[in-house]
């Protein structure tokens, strides 16, 4: 008999949110129904982040995902890259960003070795990983060649592109990249469990109007509409996020970063969560920071961290997963 999926969730910066939130996501029961979870992170932390949020599960440190499947309430494995006591709650540091890489570096691994079936980065720092001098900007954390699918209920966007000023962003619109773009969504749907995606592409300007919808975009979709995708577009923007909320579309195609991230965060917020399409493994991220004003306080809502485990799980199972879960 095949294992369930088994999917690694790195807890984030220790002196923020994400401990909690992740515990918190274990209390409600929602993601063990799928699969099993296996945190990755300070033991001493999460006891912590229990305490503070009033949940009763005991904390287990394994040292592998085989060992987690057997252990009593949350499994950690640490890696001990700091003493759990160091972490200052509430503020960013050189410890918690040296000890979020070292998670990081161990959540990847494990998935790349095939032990794990994906990993889930909880919120994390620039400031603590500045300080550290492990990372310069949250970009670095973003694998070389992928794309950033955001999801919450039926909307789900893909932009082409993610952090450039605007006055860039014209100049990012190629065929060639929504192209890409495209087809790594299809593919992806279609492994996950989707027969036939509907795919649309926003337009770059209000109403599809201008050059760049009619000589770049228009074409590169009649393109593809040839190769047998089914996709549709330019689409005005100020319509197809609606659109695919709907369910006219199963995704969105959208040209720049808060082109899409301003609908989904405005019509869906909670419950969001991001895959990196272009991975042979399940990675996904929240989108939501460290918090450090409520950090300590037990008060932060683990919704999208539960929308982000169940997600990950019933990605990782694939179609008889998600299947059987339905039966």
């Amino acid at each position: 008999m095949a294992r369930l999926p088994r999917i690694g969730v790195m807890i984030g910066d220790p002196g923020g949110i994400g401990p909690e939130v992740c515990v918190r996501a274990l209390a409600s029961g929602c993601p063990q129904k799928q699969g099993q979870i296996v945190l990755i992170g300070s033991a001493e932390v999460l006891r912590r982040a229990a305490r503070v949020t009033g949940v009763d599960m005991p904390v287990t440190v394994v040292s592998s995902p085989d060992e987690a499947a057997a252990a009593a309430g949350i499994a950690v494995i640490d890696p001990g890259a700091e003493a759990g006591a160091a972490f200052e709650t509430g503020k960013p540091s050189a410890r918690s960003g040296r000890a979020a890489k070292a998670w990081i570096d161990r959540a990847e691994q494990l998935s790349r070795d095939g032990a794990l079936d994906g990993w889930i980065m909880a919120p994390v720092d620039t400031g603590s990983m500045r300080l550290a001098g492990v990372v310069q900007d949250l970009d670095d954390l973003q694998p070389a060649g992928t794309f950033m699918f955001r999801m919450s209920g039926p909307l789900r966007v893909v932009p082409i592109a993610e952090h450039l000023p605007m006055r860039d962003v014209a100049a990012s619109v190629t065929a060639e990249r929504i192209s890409h773009v495209a087809r790594l969504t299809r593919d992806h749907l279609i492994r996950w469990g989707m027969a036939a995606p509907r795919l649309a592409v926003a337009a770059l300007n209000p109403h599809a109007m201008f050059e760049e919808d009619r000589d770049i975009i228009a074409p590169a979709v009649a393109a593809l509409r040839r190769e047998g995708l089914n996709i549709t577009g330019p689409v005005s923007p100020d319509a197809v996020f609606r659109q695919c909320i709907e369910g006219r579309y199963d995704a969105v195609i959208s040209m720049y970063h808060d082109q899409g991230q301003i609908a989904l965060k405005t019509a869906a917020f909670a419950g969001a969560c991001t895959v990196y399409l272009g991975l042979p493994y399940v990675q996904m991220s929240v989108p939501h920071g460290t918090a450090f004003d409520i950090a300590g306080q037990g008060i932060a809502q683990p919704d999208s961290m539960i929308a982000a485990m169940t997600t990950a799980l019933a990605l990782a199972g694939g179609v008889a997963f998600l299947k059987a879960a339905a039966e």
